[in-house]
């Protein structure tokens, strides 16, 4: 009996994460689990995290995006030079067919920039992607904990 009742949570669990691990798409992209930290009070900017899948057979290109929460929306790469890292403001970027791209700690990243006010832990916060091909998708980023790694939901994408 107490199996059963530990199996119950565990499913329980699992159904719920698949419910709040928000999935998106737009023509042939797939954006999958978006997420942020939670921000100290008085923080000019935070960082948004994602991965985009274009399951289609043409290339596309996010080329930028909004949150209603920053006065701006910024696509960064980070590449290392020897042994220091360099945060670069990016155009765009591209997504060929069958590619998978990451936007992770330590990689590329969305920045918002200009907060209008901190970021929570447990909040979802809505935001606009814009790609090329594809247009406009309505998203939600889950706030994780400031000293976060990954995501809520990261391993229902493994």
């Amino acid at each position: 009996m107490r199996y059963i009742a530990v199996a119950t949570m565990v499913i329980a669990t699992l159904i719920s994460g698949r419910v709040m691990a928000a999935d998106y798409k737009v023509g042939s992209l797939e954006i999958m689990a978006p997420w942020s930290r939670a921000t100290p009070k008085g923080a000019a900017t935070a960082i948004g995290y994602m991965t985009i899948k274009n399951d289609g057979t043409m290339p596309d290109r996010l080329v930028g995006g909004s949150v209603d929460f920053a006065g701006g929306f910024q696509l960064h790469s980070m590449v290392m030079e020897g042994d220091v890292s360099k945060m670069r403001e990016l155009e765009g970027v591209d997504i060929a067919p069958g590619q998978t791209i990451e936007f992770k700690p330590g990689g590329s990243h969305v920045m918002f920039v200009g907060l209008k006010h901190p970021l929570t832990e447990g909040e979802h916060i809505k935001g606009t992607l814009v790609f090329e091909r594809a247009g406009t998708a309505q998203i939600e980023y889950d706030v994780q904990g400031i000293g976060a790694q990954s995501g809520p939901h990261d391993m229902d994408h493994m």
